[in-house]
């Protein structure tokens, strides 16, 4: 049984729907959300995890003098748990260096479109919608990728595309790629464990 942090920054949705895989779908018997952390002390995903007694931490980012500050925490506390896979899911900041090199190769990040098309700083959520539209693409999705030390350019794990209509405004096209998001996450985190 793989023991999960996830690390959330808003609402939790991806959160939820990898402790439902985990309860009753493709990660039962596999993987147990055991750590939630945010850096959100108002994150609904924070109250999710209450829902489901899964230990769970708000860490205030600018609590600390620098980055590295906050990489020690969060690490004392993988480590402490024995953590064997991370899960970014809507966690709207990127790890050091320091977690990044510990946890190589089991940290994962979900991207609301098909990467490497508009990730990078600054993609993320709704801009991600908006730039999608913008540009005239047929075709979106969502992206599970490996994190490496920059953003959204590690390794890609799934991806799954989904057409987008002309009718489709930047709120239509992220509630269809949200829906993506719920199924493909928790079918890359089996892909790693099966690995």
């Amino acid at each position: 049984m793989k023991k999960l942090a996830v690390l959330v920054s808003g609402n939790g949705s991806n959160l939820q729907a990898i402790i439902d895989s985990t309860k009753c779908g493709i990660l039962k018997n596999m993987a147990k959300v055991c750590l939630v952390v945010s850096n959100n002390a108002n994150a609904y995903a924070l109250e999710r995890a209450r829902n489901e007694a899964i230990k769970n931490l708000y860490i205030k980012w600018r609590a600390f003098e620098d980055d590295s500050f906050f990489d020690r925490e969060i690490l004392k506390q993988f480590q402490n748990l024995k953590i064997d896979i991370i899960c970014l899911a809507g966690f709207n900041r990127i790890l050091g260096k320091s977690v990044v090199k510990i946890f190589d190769g089991k940290i994962l990040n979900i991207h609301p479109s098909l990467l490497p098309k508009f990730g990078g700083k600054g993609m993320y959520g709704r801009f991600v919608h908006e730039a999608v539209i913008q540009a005239g693409e047929k075709k979106s999705g969502s992206t599970v990728h490996f994190v490496d030390e920059n953003y959204d350019t590690g390794k890609i794990i799934i991806q799954e595309a989904i057409d987008v209509l002309p009718e489709y405004t930047p709120n239509i096209l992220a509630k269809k790629v949200l829906e993506i998001e719920h199924k493909i996450y928790p079918k890359a985190i089996k892909k790693i464990i099966e690995n």
